[in-house]
């Protein structure tokens, strides 16, 4: 029996599990579904396949959806066993179904479902259908994961005040489930990142009553949970942590203890918000966000190196055609998902999914061109958020930081047509009659005539309107007359390449050296400046503030890395933010960065061809005195040694499967 995978139409997958994420968040008793446009997913689907039998053979097709299966101009219903005689048969399967999307399970010896099966969904041209490894048994229904799960019982019990508070080794995604040793009785539990917000009844973002029947509680972020009007000793508490097995292929071990606690904590901060999609955080919106999801693309590379997810993520956050508004409602965002496609591609080698991505980009690409200023600048519409960074930004007109994203989302589309344009080349020459392939090519080919003459022009009017020779910096903006000096449009000048040499010299010694220009507070822009300091040499000061700032979570007692962190603020307010009491999230993907900024600048394990797994390995011995560390590369994990003497590097083929 050959593996069988359920199929779908391309995206529909994707575009429904990303709706029940994006409505997933509760807060204090009331749900709150993002407020973004929701994708709809298609209700009618027709997979299509033909063969050629050689040897009578039989099939079966699985489906919740409604609907037949028509072989030649025969007509079976689903779950009855089908007889194929030899020669040439044309199948088709034709599905529907109203709450969700349809799929389909083709169980046989010759005719199975997998993703040679093409989907149609009576609109437009057929595409590959859609499948995933997670969903190979004919039992299974692709509209519903299920979680691996794990179950975690409490590590400390105290009594406290008139309840009982129970504490976990760590932050899980969890369902608590209550065994009361009185029997039922209506008990309210209080979950917390902290200690604080579990006792604290007011503001608890999570508070359940239990199932009655079950005596579970819904599944949330959690690591206290607090049980008033109950003593201790009255009721036994587990967490039955829940999550998508995606497993850790990386490890990284040092002489310098710190610096393998943070590694140890960025790992489960990121493994906790890689589930069925990267998600931002696990307490509060638990939403996809472009922005979150391209840091995490790169932390994915160096430790999971899962390509699934990656996939996942982008089909969803970009959803179908016509675009009407941006990404997430931010225009920074939308730029993201473009350079997201090559940064997906420079890990994975995976031209399949630019392929099918790719008119998704270009008409993104002329969405973003319907908003541009005289000058070739984009601007935000009403209803636009221009982000960045929770900063105090010069907004007023075009923002600089924005034309850094915009410039560098032309170059990305010119190398990737490029791309295309060579792949259509090979295709033509494999098959010499292939117009088609032909064609593709000289599309592929003006398409990145056209975005690098774009790039260049927007590279030469960044420099003209927003670098500022007397602070030797980009300003924020050039319309308010302020030359307001921040750090983020200068990071994005070294690390998009805007800045020629000099330049950058001066942007390090004026803007990334100064006192004056204020500090970065998040761990998401400090993505950015830590992977620009090492871009231009100052790996010292790198590593200095990697022990720092998220060395400093840890002395706080973080057991995950938070969405903000800033040394300054008192302690009784060190889990607020958005001026809401536990409004900052204490597990949030865009904290885990120090195993990007390590695995590739430290241990200097650099991809250079993602197709065929070639790498260049750079390590910067002279920060260890010990090292032993594994990263994924393609389909082999690369293991790096160091005792201080002699650097050894041995390559180990990964199992397949996995």
């Amino acid at each position: 029996m050959k593996a069988c995978y359920w199929i779908w139409y391309q995206g529909d997958f994707e575009l429904y599990h990303a709706m029940k994420q994006n409505f997933s968040r509760i807060e204090r008793g009331y749900g709150w579904p993002a407020f973004w446009k929701s994708e709809g997913f298609r209700n009618r689907v027709v997979f299509r396949k033909e063969y050629c039998i050689e040897t009578e053979t039989t099939f079966c097709v699985y489906s919740k959806a409604i609907g037949y299966v028509l072989v030649g101009e025969q007509k079976y219903p689903f779950g009855k066993m089908i007889t194929c005689e030899p020669g040439s048969v044309k199948i088709s399967v034709h599905t529907g179904r109203i709450e969700c999307f349809p799929s389909i399970y083709i169980k046989g010896d010759v005719i199975y479902s997998d993703g040679t099966w093409q989907a149609e969904d009576y609109a437009n041209p057929p595409v590959a259908a859609g499948y995933s490894r997670y969903f190979t048994d004919e039992g299974q229904d692709p509209a519903s994961w299920d979680y691996s799960e794990k179950i975690y019982l409490p590590v400390h019990v105290e009594a406290c005040g008139n309840g009982t508070l129970y504490e976990f080794e760590t932050e899980l995604t969890a369902v608590l489930e209550l065994d009361d040793k009185n029997g039922y009785r209506p008990l309210r539990v209080y979950c917390g990142e902290s200690r604080e917000e579990a006792l604290n009844r007011e503001h608890c973002y999570y508070s359940w009553e239990p199932d009655a029947r079950t005596g579970r509680c819904p599944r949330c972020a959690v690591r206290f949970a607090y049980i008033p009007d109950c003593r201790k000793g009255e009721v036994e508490l587990k967490a039955i942590h829940q999550y998508v097995d995606i497993p850790v292929r990386a490890s990284f071990s040092s002489s310098d203890e710190l610096l393998n606690r943070i590694w140890s904590v960025a790992e489960h901060t990121f493994q906790l918000c890689s589930g069925i999609f990267f998600i931002d955080g696990i307490k509060r919106d638990k939403w996809i966000w472009g922005g979150d999801a391209y840091q995490s693309l790169f932390v994915n590379q160096y430790l999971m190196a899962d390509a699934d997810i990656n996939r996942r993520t982008l089909r969803a956050l970009r959803g179908n055609d016509p675009i009407t508004t941006h990404i997430n409602t931010i225009l920074d965002y939308t730029l993201y998902w473009i350079l997201s496609i090559k940064a997906h591609y420079e890990a994975y080698g995976d031209l399949e999914f630019v392929k099918q991505v790719y008119p998704k980009m270009c008409s993104l690409m002329e969405f973003c061109e319907g908003q541009l200023d005289e000058h070739g600048f984009i601007i935000g519409r009403e209803g636009d958020w221009i982000f960045i960074d929770w900063a105090d930004l010069d907004k007023e007109g075009a923002l600089c930081a924005e034309q850094m994203l915009f410039a560098e989302c032309y170059r990305t589309m010119s190398l990737l047509s490029r791309l295309l344009e060579n792949d259509a080349k090979e295709c033509q020459t494999f098959q010499t009659s292939c117009s088609k392939a032909a064609s593709g090519a000289a599309y592929y080919f003006q398409q990145g005539i056209k975005y690098q003459a774009e790039y260049e022009m927007m590279k030469k009017n960044i420099n003209a309107f927003f670098w500022d020779n007397d602070q030797g910096a980009y300003m924020d903006s050039f319309v308010s007359g302020k030359k307001h000096i921040t750090r983020h449009a200068n990071i994005f000048a070294i690390l998009f390449n805007i800045a020629d040499n000099q330049q950058k010299k001066q942007i390090v010694e004026n803007v990334l050296s100064s006192d004056t220009v204020p500090e970065i507070t998040t761990p998401y822009f400090k993505f950015y400046e830590m992977d620009a300091l090492c871009k231009v040499g100052r790996l010292q000061d790198v590593l200095e503030q990697i022990r720092e700032y998220w060395g400093g979570m840890i002395k706080k007692g973080a057991v995950t890395f938070w969405e903000e962190y800033d040394p300054n603020v008192p302690e009784e307010e060190q889990y607020d933010m958005y001026g809401d009491r536990f409004g900052k999230s204490l597990c949030h993907a865009w904290s885990a960065s120090p195993i990007y900024l390590l695995a590739r600048y430290f241990v200097g394990l650099e991809i250079t061809d993602s197709v065929n797994g070639k790498y260049e390995l750079h390590p910067r011995l002279e920060y260890f005195d010990s090292l032993d560390c594994v990263l994924p590369v393609g389909k082999k994990n690369v293991h790096i040694q160091w005792d201080g003497r002699e650097l050894k590097v041995d390559e180990q083929m990964r199992p397949e499967g996995r």
